[in-house]
């Protein structure tokens, strides 16, 4: 009840209509009563009293009171499902508004197929009991009581008699819907581990081709597919196994009503239509019964996936605007002090300059890792900052840290004399551009994806970033140029060609900082002339953090940042850090060189 309390603000907007609903369902209940009562009244005047022309227009009253009980439950149905629709529709755009703000350290552990689960199976599951399943246990919970007090008023003896497995009735409820809950809390698990399985095999098909892995995926597959079913048929088992254990205690109760209510009747205590009309109300409680364990099923069933949409929707949010959070370009503007002053004064009007300080900064990883420590760093507007390390050294973390991906566990990051945390995260990443290390292309058309983070940049604007990129006359090779819808994650173009993509779309945001994670590793040596030479003038003015693989980025950048351990080992420009003997140089010799000798 906890659980579906909280989907109550869900429901408040629809609340007209759930009123309907019910009233509709309180209707249906009472009409339920109406049939045996019309079967009683017939029976006694024809059998007893011979007025057989009673017995056309007591089947006509039949016939119509199932006619309004049917017009009945299609109004109810529809008007639940109307308001289930909606508001699962909500729930769902929850879930999705909460997975877009969640922190990327969230998204270090978390599983796609895991995540798509709860957003679609489990939302699913809220909806088959917010609707049909909530409609169907009202309308039978309601009938079962005014069966329950007609069966008394008509005759509390044969009442309390036929009733007598009522008690157990309640228990194997009680019973079910615990056993169920568990069997269906596993089912949900055991779906999302199986979508899980299916979206990583999927991303990652090209992997186990190459490796002719497609056996294994397929018998690990197979695994998940029968822990699934397995857990499934428990469910169904406990389901089969109390549904038909509630039906017999309700044949119970016909047995009941036969056996005394036959003596009654025998005895003239009872007239005959009186016994018929009670075995027609023990014969309507079997499928009520019957429907209430069903919907019990899906209740339960449903609490084991808000439970685990509850959980999701729980997760905070640690990266998120602080209280008082101001745009960045006002705060910069206002800034006071020599450094930061003199920053933002050479600011155009909505950007910041783009001086980047580390102030003491270190960072470690939720798992207990460190990565950086103790980082010091002062970087003027428009200075291009190449940063070299071994693996773990911690370069993408560096630059993660700028655009407040990550918050530091100590010291601060701060951009023209401003605290990233004291801005509101959308002014900060509008000043930042990225051309991150893995391209991520969306499967919409070239056009939008380089677009992307200026949607309404004119034609001549994303075509003039693309000749930038060194990617527009590919684009206008393609037979619907710039309208050619890419494939999933850009399937269908070359590593260089997805990244020249993603450097038109961080060139295009004009952004005055710019962070490029291994931006031309795919790209060949003629390919990365061109276009470095279109980055350089157009990083005019531009903080640039590049963590470069090759020796001619690193050559031209106004200060080289070397990192070991998390910690800046050496810094200065590459012709006096060549002069030494130490890490830079051994990276020089390991990486840099190398390449450019082979290239």
């Amino acid at each position: 009840m906890h659980m579906f309390k909280r989907l109550w603000p869900l429901y408040r907007p629809g609340l007209p209509l759930v009123v309907l609903s019910l009233v509709q369902i309180a209707l249906v209940s009472l009409l339920s009563t109406a049939q045996p009562q019309i079967i009683r009244f017939v029976t006694d005047l024809v059998l007893e009293d011979g007025q057989w022309q009673y017995l056309v227009p007591g089947a006509l009253a039949v016939i119509g009171v199932a006619v309004v009980q049917g017009g009945l439950r299609f109004g109810q149905r529809y008007t639940m499902e109307f308001v289930s629709t909606r508001v699962v529709a909500r729930l769902r755009a929850q879930v999705y508004s909460h997975l877009q703000r969640l922190s990327f350290a969230f998204y270090d552990q978390a599983q796609t197929g895991e995540l798509m689960s709860r957003a679609t199976a489990d939302v699913d599951a809220v909806r088959m009991a917010a609707g049909m399943a909530l409609v169907n246990g009202l309308t039978h919970l309601g009938s079962i009581t005014a069966v329950v007090v007609a069966m008394f008023l008509m005759d509390w003896r044969l009442a309390v008699v036929s009733l007598l497995f009522l008690p157990l009735l309640v228990h194997a409820i009680a019973r079910f819907q615990a056993g169920s809950r568990a069997a269906w809390g596993e089912v949900q698990a055991k779906t999302a581990h199986l979508s899980a399985t299916l979206q990583e095999n999927i991303s990652g098909v090209r992997v186990v081709k190459a490796f002719a892995r497609e056996e294994g995926e397929i018998a690990r597959f197979r695994e998940a597919n029968e822990s699934f079913q397995a857990a499934n048929l428990r469910a169904i088992r406990l389901s089969a196994f109390w549904t038909n254990y509630m039906n017999f205690l309700t044949a119970v109760g016909a047995v009941a009503v036969l056996w005394y209510g036959g003596r009654r009747a025998i005895d003239g205590a009872i007239s005959v239509g009186t016994l018929v009309a009670f075995n027609a109300y023990v014969t309507q409680l079997v499928g009520p019964v019957r429907m209430l364990g069903m919907a019990i099923s899906h209740f339960t069933r449903a609490a084991a996936a808000l439970q685990r949409i509850f959980a999701l929707l729980d997760t905070p949010v640690e990266i998120a605007d602080r209280p008082g959070a101001v745009d960045i370009a006002e705060a910069a503007a206002s800034t006071e002090g020599d450094c930061a002053g003199s920053a933002a004064a050479g600011a155009r009007p909505g950007r910041v300059a783009g001086r980047v300080t580390f102030e003491g900064v270190s960072f470690r990883y939720a798992g207990g890792v460190t990565v950086l420590q103790d980082i010091d760093l002062d970087v003027a507007p428009g200075t291009k900052v190449a940063v070299l390390g071994l693996t773990g050294s911690g370069k993408s973390t560096l630059l993660r840290l700028i655009p407040r991906f990550y918050d530091p566990t100590a010291g601060r990051v701060l951009i023209d004399g401003v605290d990233v945390r004291a801005v509101t995260l959308a002014s900060l990443r509008r000043q930042v551009a990225i051309v991150p290390q893995e391209t991520f292309l969306f499967s919409t058309t070239l056009r939008e994806n380089i677009a992307y983070g200026r949607p309404d940049a004119s034609r001549e604007e994303i075509e003039a970033a693309a000749r930038a990129a060194q990617i527009h006359d590919f684009i206008q090779s393609l037979p619907e140029g710039y309208e050619t819808v890419v494939g999933e994650r850009g399937v269908g173009l070359s590593g260089g060609q997805k990244q020249r993509i993603a450097i038109a779309r961080a060139l295009l945001t004009d952004a005055p900082i710019l962070l490029l994670d291994e931006s031309t590793s795919a790209v060949d040596v003629a390919t990365e002339r061109l276009i470095q030479q279109a980055l350089d003038r157009l990083m005019a003015g531009r903080t640039t953090f590049i963590i470069a693989s090759r020796l001619s980025t690193v050559m031209k950048a106004d200060l080289v940042l070397v990192l070991e351990d998390g910690r800046i080992a050496a810094r200065g420009t590459h012709d006096e850090l060549i002069r030494g003997d130490g890490l830079y140089r051994r990276i020089y010799e390991l990486q840099l060189r190398p390449v450019e000798e082979v290239v």
